[in-house]
């Protein structure tokens, strides 16, 4: 096999998260010292353009013509004139006039339903279909922003619930911390493992939620998913004397085709379900169709719109904001981003787009509630307080909830057996620890040695036990 040459291996390392990072401090920095356009009868579309040929202005002549209405002779004053989109701002990178941010009006004449309303489908078909992502011209293209008017936003459902309903719903005071957890095993598992399991998380007071991964499917033959929410309801109602009165979201898993992804909803919460879970991220509209079809009830399920295969959109195309955006929208009660963590970040968004996530899920909309953030993915006891520390500083608390699968459910006891019981009592020691605020000012990169000297000093065995297992080079 002839070996690969240097000029192939750099082109094939090139580190395109490096270039992303800037590309959005950068395009951060522009909109932040020019905001984009809007207007009360456009939607109005941002894209960041790295042209091969093509100035910025052409592309939006371009677009204007695929995307719109297909014609470039258009009679004034006619029908066809208001359903033609529009470039309303340009600004160019460099003398070339091929690389820049370009605004585009799209007119809501083309695009709203007769009552009113439009979809978030229909909004990303328009402005980010073929002749944005799909020609050879554009040699890089992002959707960077959204502008939608506020007479088309209060036309979304939004959030059944959002952070403040799901406390109240749960008992969950404004600013106590709330976890969640994923049952494990994700897979293989019957509706008496899912009962079993559900039982076994519903006896630690710290949950307010707890969900199927999205590794186990809704129609199996040996684990239909109606039985394992009726088995998950019951579990929780013979729990409820070890909660202390509070209550818990079960959030099935419902994947499927659309009529599979309503069928299986309605089918859980007959069952007794409070919650269902599934990605919108190739079933686009599902998040609005299962809203609608429930908000009729004097109870809807929260939605939890998990974004697994959201990169495949958001690393390189449409930035993740405005797919969080859409999806709140449309009515998720939960979305998860990522924790505050040491080190090198363990999934996506990290940095300047992990901020713009949360601040898009949880920053006032008229007539839409927040989204609850799920932090998730490697949150554990030995970066909790980071969290909780980053939450307050924020003023996010209340719409905050800690997603800890592993980091309970499978801290080994000294049978060396998997022990929810204590994994939930280490990182309740590591709540005790931050309120008494004795690790506060730390440096996040000193905080893990800081803790394990502090779990070793006041004797915190379970607390200690966890950090050994997650962390083995900092706890020797």
């Amino acid at each position: 096999m002839k070996p690969l040459s240097s000029e192939t291996l750099e082109l094939l390392w090139h580190d395109a998260d490096a270039r992303e990072t800037r590309l959005r401090q950068v395009i951060t920095e522009r909109l932040a010292a020019s905001s984009p356009p809007a207007f009360e009868d456009q939607i109005v579309a941002t894209y960041f353009f790295a042209l091969r040929s093509w100035s910025l202005e052409h592309a939006a002549k371009e677009i204007s013509y695929h995307a719109t209405s297909g014609t470039k002779d258009i009679p004034p004053g006619s029908l066809i004139e208001q359903c033609t989109g529009r470039a309303v701002g340009v600004e160019h990178f460099d003398a070339t006039g091929r690389l820049g941010l370009l605004h585009v009006a799209y007119p809501l004449k083309m695009l709203l339903q007769s009552d009113g309303h439009l979809t978030s489908t229909d909004i990303l078909h328009t402005v980010a279909g073929a002749i944005i992502f799909d020609i050879y011209e554009n040699q890089d293209v992002r959707l960077v922003a959204l502008q939608i008017p506020e007479k088309v936003l209060r036309t979304f459902p939004g959030p059944a619930h959002g952070p403040q309903g799901l406390r109240k719903l749960t008992g969950f005071g404004a600013t106590e911390p709330a976890f969640g957890t994923i049952l494990k095993p994700t897979a293989g598992i019957t509706p008496d493992t899912v009962g079993a399991l559900i039982e076994e998380a519903a006896a630690c007071p710290l949950f307010l939620f707890v969900k199927e991964d999205e590794n186990l499917y809704p129609r199996l033959d040996y684990s239909p998913v109606r039985e394992r929410a009726r088995r998950g309801a019951e579990a929780i109602k013979r729990a409820q004397d070890k909660r202390g009165g509070k209550g818990l979201v079960f959030a099935p898993h419902v994947t499927g085709a659309p009529h599979e992804i309503l069928e299986s909803v309605h089918a859980v919460v007959e069952a007794g379900a409070t919650g269902v879970m599934f990605s919108e991220s190739f079933a686009g509209g599902t998040v609005r169709m299962v809203r609608e079809a429930t908000r009729h009830l004097p109870q809807p399920p929260a939605i939890y719109g998990h974004n697994a295969g959201i990169g495949v959109k958001t690393r390189g195309g449409i930035w993740r904001e405005v797919i969080d955006l859409l999806a709140r929208l449309d009515g998720i009660d939960f979305r998860q981003t990522a924790p505050v963590r040491q080190g090198t970040p363990f999934i996506y968004p990290y940095g300047d787009e992990w901020l713009a996530s949360e601040r898009v899920l949880t920053q006032p909309l008229p007539g839409i509630k927040p989204t609850m953030i799920a932090r998730a993915g490697g949150l554990d006891q030995g970066n909790i307080i980071l969290n909780l520390e980053d939450t307050e500083r924020r003023g996010l608390s209340e719409n905050i909830l800690f997603l800890a699968g592993s980091a309970i459910n499978s801290i080994k006891n000294t049978a060396g057996k998997p022990d929810p019981k204590l994994g939930a009592e280490a990182m309740q020691q590591a709540l005790e620890v931050h309120r008494s605020g004795e690790l506060r000012g730390v440096s996040t990169d000193a905080h893990l040695r800081a803790l394990v000297a502090l779990a070793e000093r006041q004797q915190l065995k379970p607390l200690r036990e966890a950090l050994r297992q997650r962390y083995p080079e900092a706890a020797r």
